[in-house]
């Protein structure tokens, strides 16, 4: 009862500091608009480059880590044995645990100075570097929930596939992700609110520019957007920044709910 009421209070709060920027602003200009200047002399509150930025890293990083985390956790559960697996399993619980600045300063000295070289680039810092730095990420969240979810099957489903013929690749590909399928896709949306909800470490490799997003392009996330701004913002700037704030938790939400629809149509059809 207490979380569903702070689930209430935060969307009510957000609803509420939210809607007054857009009702001046207008949603569609709001949402569809390319120039974020509130200093201008006429102010602009487009930001549909910040959203835009957001998907994108988004889905360059689930593409990038959910396929490496899907098949570390397969190896985990059915190649690695005895010390290495507690290796490994400490190694991936050490690297949920460092903090989102520490990324954001590996991928500043590391990540970003490598892109600027290998792609002869004039600023390394871009969309690009971001979403390395969000696949990294995202990798302990996907391991551990995908690992859970393949050793909680019954062993009787890959023995009845091995007694019938096919082969440990076979087995895995078409009866262990399977049937692990639903703690798989919990563990996507996990790492997609993940990257959706990352500030820190974006704003440093990404460059924080308010521009349109190219995969070599300066970008501004969302969450960078409302993280770089707040603490000076005033006036309608700062309520464009509460709307902001009221977007990204609407995309969140809706992640979830589809999630929730797909999962439901996928049971009711078996």
């Amino acid at each position: 009862m207490i979380c569903v009421a702070l689930v209430l209070l935060i969307s009510i709060y957000l609803i509420a500091a939210g809607l007054p920027a857009i009702q001046k602003i207008g949603l569609i200009p709001f949402l569809t608009g390319t120039t974020w200047k509130p200093g201008a002399a006429v102010p602009e509150f487009g930001i549909l480059p910040f959203i835009l930025s957001s998907v994108y890293g988004m889905a360059g990083a689930l593409i990038v880590g959910v396929p490496i985390g899907i098949l570390a956790a397969l190896y985990l559960a059915k190649g690695a044995k005895g010390k290495t697996k507690k290796v490994l399993s400490a190694l991936i619980q050490l690297l949920a645990g460092i903090p989102s600045v520490v990324y954001g300063l590996v991928g500043m000295l590391v990540i970003v100075p490598a892109v600027r070289s290998i792609f002869h680039l004039s600023d390394g810092a871009c969309l690009f570097s971001a979403i390395i730095v969000l696949s990294i990420m995202i990798l302990p969240t996907v391991i551990s929930m995908s690992l859970g979810a393949i050793e909680s099957l019954p062993k009787a489903q890959e023995e009845g596939s091995l007694a019938l013929g096919a082969t440990s690749e076979e087995t895995l590909i078409k009866v262990v992700l399977p049937a692990a399928s639903d703690g798989i896709a919990a563990a996507v949306v996990l790492g997609a609110g993940r990257v959706i909800g990352e500030a820190v470490a974006v704003m440093m490799v990404a460059g924080n520019a308010s521009n349109m997003p190219g995969l070599f392009e300066s970008v501004r996330f969302l969450t960078t957007a409302v993280s770089s701004e707040m603490s000076y913002a005033s006036g309608l700037q700062l309520q464009a920044l509460f709307s902001i704030a009221l977007v990204l938790f609407a995309f969140i939400m809706m992640l979830n709910v589809l999630l929730n629809h797909i999962l439901k149509g996928k049971k009711g059809a078996c």
